[in-house]
């Protein structure tokens, strides 16, 4: 299976990004996956990648830059830029990447979920929330903190993922320094609370950000335990006989 990966940009496809996909004669599964707060870095297209070789058209749209604020890497502006940011307007611009998936013709649009890390959790949750059309979710860590109800933060993450229609994997460690164990525990019960399918994974050890190499959190071992159990999640939840 040959895989085609490439930047998308919005000269060329009206969407800024990555891309990664295997080429195929017929439509199948796909994959949008929402950034960290640091923006379209390396690892994320290599993931990006790594979901193309198990068969998904896989999408990375540029967040930052369908906001307004082009540049060649977000590490350092990141959290500045979502800080600002309302979560309306991240879903807004998630929403274009998705009706770029929609439109390619080697996309079954039924068959299409979202993948979110740390802050593309968060706020993939409140995308899946809004969008019935999501086949799955997958949230590694999704940044979720106890803070007040403000006009950028209008629906707390908890308040979002109980009107979540699709089946969700969540994956979290007890060293978690941002999303404490409390917190975790929250996001579960309201994950549950309109009885969708979820599976929710909670190592023992490991804190935020723990397969992203680049983060202090980095933990290879738990890296390594969780792809499979992603990897299965999306093989039952995004096949055709899942219908």
């Amino acid at each position: 299976m040959k895989i085609v990966e490439r930047p998308l940009t919005v000269e060329q496809d009206s969407l800024p990004g990555y891309l990664a996909f295997p080429e195929r004669t017929e439509r199948g599964p796909a994959l949008l996956l929402v950034h960290q707060n640091t923006g379209v870095t390396d690892y994320i297209k290599i993931e990006a990648l790594k979901f193309a070789k198990l068969g998904y058209t896989t999408v990375v749209p540029n967040l930052y830059e369908l906001l307004g604020f082009p540049a060649a890497t977000h590490i350092h502006t990141g959290r500045e830029i979502q800080a600002k940011t309302s979560d309306a307007e991240f879903v807004r611009v998630i929403g274009q990447g998705w009706r770029y998936l929609w439109s390619r013709p080697d996309v079954d649009p039924r068959r299409v979920a979202v993948a979110g890390y740390c802050m593309g959790g968060r706020i993939g949750i409140h995308f899946v929330a809004a969008t019935p059309e999501v086949r799955a979710l997958v949230g590694y860590y999704p940044t979720v903190r106890d803070e007040p109800v403000t006009e950028l933060r209008p629906r707390l993450p908890w308040d979002a993922a109980c009107l979540i229609q699709c089946p969700s994997i969540v994956l979290y460690g007890a060293h978690d320094w941002v999303t404490t164990v409390p917190i975790q525990e929250r996001m579960c019960q309201a994950f549950r609370a309109k009885g969708q399918r979820l599976e929710w994974h909670f190592f023992p050890f490991g804190g935020h950000g723990f397969v992203d190499p680049g983060t202090a959190g980095y933990q290879p071992h738990i890296a390594e335990l969780a792809w499979p159990l992603v990897v299965d999640f999306l093989a039952r939840e995004s096949s055709a006989s899942a219908e």
